[in-house]
């Protein structure tokens, strides 16, 4: 990789994102030390994903982004043909013992096709930009139904990351807003059972301490009992004696946060609000719509999804299942995000 045709923001994004990974592989060595070193194919396939599309031009990827929206639509069928059931659900398929996430690989694809959409139109109204979101809702609803929410509002949540790239003005954004609260009871009508369950029981995990609140209340336990240094690396009494659920992908935050203690969160805040900082800056130094568009697409999803992790493993927010970007477990998670990475220094290579 030749880095040097980056600008200085791009090295250092490149430079937190490495940062976070490792950070990762430490951690996940300590609290899932069964994913290794089959984890180490998904970190391999990660920077090669990233390399192919950091050199990929940017214009190249905007010619083939309606191509690369119909090939997302063939991914996401791919569970509903071959997907196998797990947890109720079916997201994932295999591929000679590893399995695949498709909508993880599919939203880097929607989110740059957005961005396109979106720049081409030459004055923003209610009718285009409706127009633009309808041709992205058969794949919102391809995810939603597999089922997964927390994939499906972070999308969305890029979709109108591109409309604020673009420059949506209040009265348009307002008027969206509003819409999407009017379809609120619909959307509470057609949540699955476990769905609504989350979120009942995020307002009060105590009445169900056994079933719906049990992974909120061992997340908090697992945060508060870390104190300011942590028990240490190994030694977490809920991450070990595996107390605290999905250790290694939703609740990586709790597990960070008993073993490293409240230094270790900090630093991985810090790292975060670093990386994010930078994504900003690529969206304020770019020049073309698209590329505005999309910056936007990754700083808003990335943002929220890490929002809402950190949120959920500290029973702010409900459990949504959504993994910590580049830290969690999770082969499918991590290659679509190095794929939106790549796309986004593609962006901006001299």
């Amino acid at each position: 990789m030749n880095i040097n045709s980056l600008p200085l923001v791009g090295k250092m994004i490149v430079g937190v994102s490495i940062s976070l990974v490792i950070f990762s592989i430490f951690v996940l060595n300590s609290i899932a030390s069964f994913l290794f070193p089959a984890y180490y194919f998904y970190v391999i396939l990660a920077i090669i994903a990233f390399l192919v599309f950091y050199f990929i031009d940017f214009e190249v990827l905007e010619i083939f982004s309606t191509h690369l929206y119909l090939f997302s639509i063939m991914l996401l069928l791919l569970p509903i043909i071959f997907g196998q059931v797990t947890r109720g659900a079916v997201r994932w398929v295999e591929f000679g013992g590893y399995t695949l996430q498709p909508s993880e690989i599919a939203k880097p694809f929607l989110f740059l096709f957005a961005s396109v959409q979106i720049a081409k139109i030459k004055k923003l109204s209610i009718k285009r930009v409706i127009f633009v979101l309808a041709m992205l809702f058969l794949p919102l609803i391809l995810i939603f139904f597999q089922p997964s929410l927390g994939v499906t509002i972070i999308t969305l949540i890029g979709f109108l990351g591109a409309l604020f790239g673009r420059g949506i003005p209040v009265k348009q954004f307002v008027f969206l807003l509003a819409i999407l609260v009017i379809l609120l009871p619909v959307f509470w009508l057609i949540l699955a059972p476990y769905q609504k369950g989350r979120i009942t029981a995020f307002l009060n995990p105590w009445l169900d301490p056994l079933g719906q609140g049990y992974n909120s209340i061992q997340s908090m336990i697992s945060v508060a009992s870390g104190g300011i240094f942590g028990r240490g690396l190994g030694k977490g009494v809920q991450t070990q004696l595996a107390f605290l659920p999905e250790r290694h992908t939703d609740f990586i935050f709790a597990a960070i946060g008993e073993e490293l203690g409240f230094i270790g969160s900090f630093a991985v805040l810090i790292l975060f609000s670093v990386f994010f900082w930078l994504i900003l800056r690529v969206q304020s130094i770019v020049k073309q719509i698209s590329r505005k568009c999309f910056a936007s697409c990754v700083f808003v999803s990335l943002f929220a999804q890490t929002s809402v992790h950190i949120g959920m493993n500290l029973g702010l927010l409900p459990v949504t299942g959504l993994p910590l970007p580049l830290v969690s477990a999770g082969g499918s998670a991590l290659l679509g995000t190095s794929i939106i990475l790549g796309i986004l220094m593609s962006s901006i290579r001299k």
